[in-house]
């Protein structure tokens, strides 16, 4: 019986490589796609996203005046007032400029420190959950005296440093995002260290980086992305109570939290839209990011 000849075969010992019937599988990420647009809340929590987005970068040109021009004499009136069809605020502001402005400041403030917290968060929570050593274990510690910790002194103490303003709300909210990123990431972390796949590359000589870098930290960043995302929805809400609560931004400049603080001190008096239009912006925004993550949570990691 005649016998294969196999020494033309290519042998194919890299670390890593994809069988070659994988190649022609449909990308997973199609997959992903094809589940999120199935999620109408998804959809909708990313159209309301979007169009805050860029209905605040587009504010420079969207906004019919200047946020911080008043009309003293028109204090107060109310929607549907022409040429201000949103009404005025206290100070005789146009509410569509502030909202479109304030949108500008908050949206910013949150997306950027919860990015930055996940950035952070995924390098301490890699290396703590996948160290055995002491440093890990004072990097989780640390982490469990933030959980314990009131931000709401971190903001004051910061404001007493440095002075209220958009860079104590953005600290604040990174190291309020921070310990349950990091959380979450160190758990991700652990559960992965011990699958069999991680087992078989330290078997075959790969190095804790490649380890880390080529194995662990692709099944890490799903979870990472789903709750930094849902969490979005959460900060924007803690950076309007920094606002209202005078520890986040400061006027003139506009912002969600802010406008609210600023019209409850009319809600009985006639403006009710101050504070009203504001707070409803923060709402939709805030449950569009917690559809938002849940869609992504369904569209990757189905099997969860």
């Amino acid at each position: 019986m005649p016998q294969a000849d196999l020494s033309a075969a290519p042998i194919d010992d890299t670390y890593g490589a994809a069988p070659h019937d994988a190649l022609a599988e449909p990308p997973r990420w199609r997959d992903a796609l094809a589940r999120l647009a199935a999620n109408r809340l998804a959809l909708a929590g990313i159209v309301i996203i979007a169009l805050a987005v860029l209905a605040s970068l587009a504010a420079p040109w969207l906004a019919p005046y200047d946020p911080n021009y008043a009309e003293p004499a028109a204090r107060l009136a109310g929607v549907g007032t022409p040429g201000h069809w949103l009404g005025l605020d206290v100070q005789g502001r146009d509410m569509t400029s502030r909202l479109l402005w304030g949108g500008r400041t908050s949206l910013a403030i949150v997306v950027a420190s919860v990015f930055a917290a996940c950035v952070a968060s995924l390098a301490l929570g890699l290396y703590a959950g996948y160290s055995r050593g002491l440093a890990a274990i004072v990097v989780m510690r640390v982490t469990d005296l933030l959980f314990a910790f009131p931000m709401i002194l971190l903001a004051i103490n910061l404001a007493t440093v440095f002075g209220a303003g958009p860079f104590t709300a953005a600290v604040t909210v990174l190291f309020s995002a921070l310990p349950y990123l990091t959380r979450v990431v160190f758990a991700n972390v652990r559960a992965e260290r011990e699958r069999e796949y991680v087992e078989a590359a330290r078997a075959l000589g790969a190095s804790t980086f490649d380890i880390v870098t080529r194995d662990i930290l692709p099944n890490v960043l799903t979870p990472l992305v789903v709750y930094g995302t849902t969490l979005c929805g959460g900060m924007i809400v803690f950076l309007a109570g920094l606002s209202y609560l005078g520890l986040g931004v400061q006027p003139p400049m506009p912002d969600w939290g802010r406008m609210v603080s600023e019209g409850a001190k009319v809600m009985l008096t006639g403006g009710a839209h101050v504070a009203t239009l504001p707070a409803l912006a923060i709402v939709a925004v805030s449950v569009a990011f917690n559809w938002l993550g849940d869609g992504l949570r369904d569209a990757l990691d189905p099997q969860g």
